[in-house]
């Protein structure tokens, strides 16, 4: 009944998806990215350039418009005429935008029981939806890549300026088989389906959609990118949130996985695929798809395999702790996610023994305190990493990642660095993250300046 519920609310959510997409403000924020200044020179700051293991010498770095346009150890000539704010940074660090490579914007705060108070006032969940963006960015990430979720008229109103938020990279609704990670339709009551049955109400909202067999997916897969999707997201095997499939079970055939790669490469973009086990993983990856996302229960053989093709691993440090996805205990998916999280170390260290490209990522699903923490789930990474390596692999490395989408990115310019030319997307933090990477843990604390596109988000020195 639980997914029933969840698709009830879904399907009710729809009715609201254009009506309540209004601004969100925020104290701290402007009230336009057009009161904003055309210059800001911060001076006196280290960096972490997203790439080097150590901080730079003092600098000055002078951003004009969207982009960092010069970076000195010496004072240089501030342009004429220019409208300029000036932060001493007094030696603190000036770093890129945290980038979160697997989010569901729409799912992260809501609980069950929201979703299902939902059906009486879907109007909440929106705001929810928008007050999710606007907290991200005041923690600090300024770019996420959103792998299942109605996101794009969240998207446009934050691209407008009218809902402060991050850059989104979205995949529109995740491709499913029947019975698959995103089928959350009741058995006893929608099945079967037939020519003339309706979409489910998860397939209306836009959460998922239900394909089978190649055409299908070829349709399903073009109708995402005719919304906007900069990528494309599939479900290749079973999961711990959904219902209907085990663990173990594979989904999809390498044929169909083939459709979508097809058509998403004819849109010059790839195909990530929602995959834990080897099977799901390997049958994937020889269709061409490009992002693995979790792969905690892969064996060696696979991750060679991963290597091999040069494909992404973007994972997430599931632990059985504090940070897990809340289920009941005693259920089905408290049983999965214990199993997934006992295969996380084996996993990272897999990844790193085959040199595969790793990315990091949150997946937090119906947990606003989880939402919250998502500096700490960065910062639990040292578990397997050096802090200088977390850190890249949250900017430098993640842009890597969402630059796959090729001309469907919908930012174009480089992320994810601090140097010239680069999108000023930027944090100035009161310590040093390269020492103590629990600084990220405390964004409200310790991230004293936060920039997206050239735009002051938070300014607590100037």
């Amino acid at each position: 009944m639980r997914s029933r519920y969840i698709s009830l609310a879904l399907g009710v959510l729809l009715l609201g998806l254009i009506g309540f997409m209004a601004p969100v403000g925020v104290a701290q924020s402007p009230a336009s990215p057009a009161s904003e200044p055309t210059a800001v020179l911060f001076e006196n700051v280290r960096i972490f350039d997203g790439m080097a293991e150590q901080l730079s010498a003092p600098s000055n770095v002078l951003v004009v418009g969207n982009q960092i346009q010069t970076i000195d150890t010496r004072p240089f000539p501030i342009p004429a005429g220019s409208d300029l704010t000036r932060i001493n940074g007094e030696g603190r660090v000036l770093m890129p935008g945290l980038i979160d490579a697997h989010t569901h914007l729409f799912m992260e705060t809501s609980t069950v029981e929201d979703l299902v108070a939902g059906v009486e006032s879907p109007e909440l969940l929106f705001r929810k939806a928008e007050e999710n963006a606007t907290a991200m960015l005041m923690r600090g990430f300024t770019s996420v890549r959103d792998v299942a979720g109605p996101v794009f008229a969240l998207k446009r109103s934050i691209d407008r300026g009218d809902v402060v938020g991050p850059r989104i990279w979205p995949s529109g609704a995740m491709i499913s088989q029947t019975s698959g990670h995103g089928d959350f339709r009741d058995a006893n009551e929608d099945l079967p389906r037939t020519p003339m049955s309706p979409l489910s109400p998860a397939e209306e909202i836009g959460v998922s959609a239900i394909a089978d067999g190649v055409p299908e997916v070829l349709r399903r897969t073009r109708e995402q990118l005719m919304r906007g999707a900069s990528q494309i997201k599939l479900a290749a095997g079973g999961g711990v949130a959904s219902d209907h499939d085990p663990i173990d079970v594979s989904e999809y055939t390498e044929a169909e996985f083939k459709a979508a790669v097809d058509a998403a490469d004819n849109w010059n973009t790839y195909v990530a695929v929602h995959a834990y086990t080897d099977k799901a993983i390997q049958t994937a990856l020889r269709a061409g798809v490009k992002s693995i996302e979790h792969g905690q229960l892969m064996s060696e053989e696979t991750a060679r395999m991963i290597a091999e093709k040069g494909a992404w691993l973007s994972m997430q440090p599931f632990l059985d702790d504090e940070d897990r996805n809340p289920y009941p205990e005693g259920s089905a998916n408290r049983a999965r996610q214990l199993l997934v999280s006992a295969g996380t170390d084996n996993a990272y260290n897999l990844a790193k023994k085959y040199n595969i490209k790793t990315a990091w990522g949150t997946d937090n699903l119906y947990s606003a305190q989880g939402a919250a923490r998502q500096g700490a789930k960065l910062a639990k990474m040292v578990r397997w990493y050096t802090p200088a390596e977390v850190l890249k692999m949250a900017t430098s490395t993640n842009a890597e990642l969402l630059a796959l989408s090729g001309p469907r990115n919908p930012y174009p310019g480089k992320l994810g660095v601090v140097e010239e030319g680069a999108l000023a997307d930027l944090l100035l933090v009161n310590g040093n993250p390269l020492d103590n990477i629990q600084l990220i843990e405390n964004p409200a604390d310790n991230f004293l300046v936060i920039m997206k596109n050239g735009v002051i988000h938070k300014d607590r020195l100037s």
